[in-house]
C-alpha cells in the first residue's frame, strides 16, 4: 500500500454539493485496458508514489515499472493515465493483483479540488487492467445499517474532494479498502463493482460496537457540520488482519474486520499521537510483533494542539511512541531493521527504532555531475527492494545501493540536438519540458539550453500578450548543457493561468526563444 502525496497545505473544510460529473475516457482492449509497454525511463519527474513488490518497483503518478533496478522500464500506455488529466493517487500490489486509485485536480472553478477518477486493477501482474468507477454513493442513499442501529448518512455523490488517497488490498479476505477523504473509509468485496461505507466513531466517541445503539450521522466535516473522523486519508490491513484507518481526528483500529473500532487521537501528551491527522500508515516486518508506523500531522484547524512527526506502535495500538517531532513525514519503507521516512526536509533514516536519525538532503549522482537535483526538492515517497533503496522526489527518482550514502538519478530529460529529431523531440537550441506543463502535477518546468562559453544567463517568461510574467537570474555557469526551472508562478508568487507562455534565454550575446503551454 502506497499513497500519493496529497497536495493539501492545511485541513480543508468543505461543502459537498451536487455538481456535474465529468466523464472520463478509457481505451479498452478485449481483455481490459492495454498492457504495459516499453519506456525510455520514468515519464514524470515528480515521483509521488512508489510501491515495491518482489523485484518490481511501481512508480506514480503515471505507471512506470522496472524489475531490474532501472536498467529497463515499462509504462502503462492506456488513455486513462497518459491521455487524460488523471494521475495515480495510490498503489497497492499483492502478488499478481494490482490496485491503482486514480484522481485528478479539478481546477475549473479555481478551487483546485482533488477529485476521484475511479480505479484500475489487474489480476495478471499488470498485463491487462480493468476499470472501476469512483467510490461514490447513489443519490438519495442516506441511510446505513450499523449493527442494531440505522444511521442517517450524507450521500457523497460527486467526485470532488473524494480522491482515493490510499488503497489496500487484503488477499486473505479478497477485499479492497480505500481512504477517500470526503467519501471516508470504504470497502469492496466484489472487486470494486460496489463500495460499502465503513462506519467509524464520530469525533465525540473513542469506541463503537455494532452491538450498541447510536444516533449520530455518518457525515464528513463540512463547515461546522459533520465529523473529522469520518474523512479518510490512510488505510492498512496488517498481517494479523487488524484494519487501521487514518483520519484528521486520529487513528482507528478494528480487530474484527471493520465492525467495531477504537480511536486514538493526539491529546498533547507524549504517550499518544504527535498530531491527530494520520496521513500514512505502514507496517514494519519484525521477527516478533510487527510495528505500525504512522505519519501524524498537526491538524490545527481542528483545534488540536499537536505537532508534525511520527507515531509508532509496537503492541497493536496499546501504547504509542513519538519520534522525529517537528518533521512533516509522507511515507515509510523498511529493510533489515532500518526505517526510512520520506519528508519535506529530506529522507530520514534510523537504525535503532527511531532513537537517533540521520538525514539525507543531497541526492546528486556523482557519476553525472551535470545532472543536479534541486536543493529544495522534497522527498515524496520511498521503497526498498533487496539492497535497493528508492526515493521519489519532486525533482526525479533516485536509487541507492549503500543505504543512502550515494545515489543514481533517474529523470525525464530531453536532448537539445537528438540523433533522430522528431515532432516530440526536435533539433533545437533551447527546450522546455515537460510541455504541456502542469504546475500542480509537475511542480516545475525545466528550460534546457547550451552555453558555448561561461556566462550568466538571463531567462524571462512572457504571457501571450508579451507582458513580462517572471524573470529568472542565473549565477555564472560554465560551458555545456544547462537547465533552469520555472515553477509556473509570476513575480508575485501567484500561479499563472492556463495558456501559452513564451520564454527567452539570453547568454553571452545569444538569444533563444521557446514556448510553454501551461495546462491543468
Amino acid at each position: 500500500m502506497k499513497q500519493a502525496l496529497a497536495i493539501i497545505t492545511g485541513l480543508i473544510f468543505f461543502i459537498i454539493a451536487p455538481a456535474e460529473v465529468r466523464s472520463q475516457s478509457f481505451q479498452l482492449t478485449e481483455g481490459g485496458i492495454q498492457a504495459l509497454v516499453p519506456s525510455d525511463g520514468i515519464v514524470n519527474n515528480a515521483v509521488s508514489n512508489l510501491h515495491a513488490e518482489g523485484d518490481t518497483l511501481w512508480v506514480g503518478p503515471f505507471l512506470n515499472t522496472t524489475s531490474d533496478g532501472g536498467m529497463t522500464w515499462f509504462v502503462s500506455d492506456e488513455d486513462s493515465l497518459r491521455g487524460s488529466r488523471n494521475r495515480i493517487f495510490s498503489i497497492d500490489v499483492e502478488g499478481t493483483t494490482i490496485w491503482l486509485g486514480l484522481g485528478y485536480i479539478d481546477d475549473a472553478s479555481g478551487d483546485g479540488f482533488q477529485s476521484a477518477a475511479g480505479f484500475l486493477f489487474s489480476e495478471d501482474a499488470g498485463q491487462t487492467f480493468q476499470y472501476r468507477p469512483p467510490q461514490l454513493d447513489v443519490p438519495g442513499d442516506t441511510e446505513v445499517q450499523y449493527g442494531v442501529s440505522t444511521l442517517e448518512a450524507l450521500d457523497v455523490i460527486v467526485p470532488q474532494q473524494s480522491p482515493p488517497f490510499d488503497i489496500d488490498y487484503d488477499p486473505v479476505n479478497d477485499e479492497v479498502w480505500v481512504a477517500g477523504w470526503a467519501s471516508g473509509i470504504r470497502r469492496s468485496t466484489d472487486a470494486g463493482q460496489s463500495w460499502d461505507r465503513v462506519v467509524l466513531p464520530p469525533d465525540t466517541l473513542d469506541f463503537i460496537s455494532p452491538d450498541s445503539t447510536y444516533d449520530f450521522k455518518l457525515e464528513p466535516r463540512r463547515g461546522t457540520l459533520g465529523w473529522l473522523n469520518h474523512m479518510g486519508f490512510a488505510v492498512l490491513v496488517d498481517d494479523l488482519g487488524t484494519v487501521w484507518a487514518g483520519t484528521p481526528n486520529g487513528v482507528n483500529r478494528s480487530d474484527d474486520g471493520g465492525l467495531s473500532w477504537r480511536k486514538s487521537s493526539a491529546d498533547g501528551s507524549d504517550s499518544t499521537l504527535t498530531g491527530s491527522w494520520v496521513i500514512s500508515i505502514e507496517e514494519q516486518p519484525l521477527p516478533d510483533t510487527n510495528a505500525i508506523w504512522m505519519a501524524t500531522w498537526n491538524a490545527g484547524e481542528a483545534g488540536e494542539q499537536g505537532v508534525f512527526g511520527i507515531t509508532v506502535t509496537r503492541d497493536q495500538g496499546q501504547s504509542f511512541q513519538q519520534v522525529l517531532r517537528g518533521e512533516r513525514i509522507l511515507d515509510f519503507a523498511f529493510a533489515e531493521g532500518i526505517v526510512y521516512a520520506a519528508g519535506d526536509n529530506g529522507l530520514f533514516i534510523t537504525r535503532d527504532d527511531g532513537i537517533t536519525w540521520t538525514t539525507v538532503r543531497s541526492f546528486n549522482d556523482p557519476g553525472q555531475p551535470d545532472r543536479l537535483i534541486r536543493p529544495d526538492a522534497r522527498v515524496l515517497s520511498v521503497a526498498t527492494i533487496g539492497n535497493e533503496l528508492w526515493a521519489g522526489t519532486t525533482d526525479g527518482l533516485v536509487k541507492s545501493l549503500d543505504q543512502g550514502a550515494t545515489w543514481k538519478l533517474f529523470r525525464v530529460e530531453v536532448p537539445l540536438h537528438p540523433d533522430e529529431p522528431s515532432d516530440a523531440v526536435p533539433d533545437v537550441d533551447v527546450f522546455a519540458y515537460p510541455n504541456p506543463f502542469s504546475p500542480v502535477a509537475d511542480q516545475f518546468v525545466r528550460i534546457r539550453y547550451e552555453l558555448d562559453t561561461a556566462a550568466s544567463p538571463r531567462i524571462r517568461v512572457f504571457d501571450f500578450g508579451m507582458t513580462l510574467v517572471r524573470e529568472i537570474d542565473i549565477d555564472s555557469s560554465s560551458p555545456g548543457i544547462r537547465e533552469s526551472v520555472w515553477d509556473g508562478k509570476d513575480s508575485e508568487g501567484l500561479r499563472v493561468a492556463n495558456g501559452t507562455y513564451f520564454y527567452v534565454v539570453e547568454a553571452a550575446g545569444d538569444t533563444f526563444w521557446g514556448k510553454i503551454l501551461v495546462l491543468e
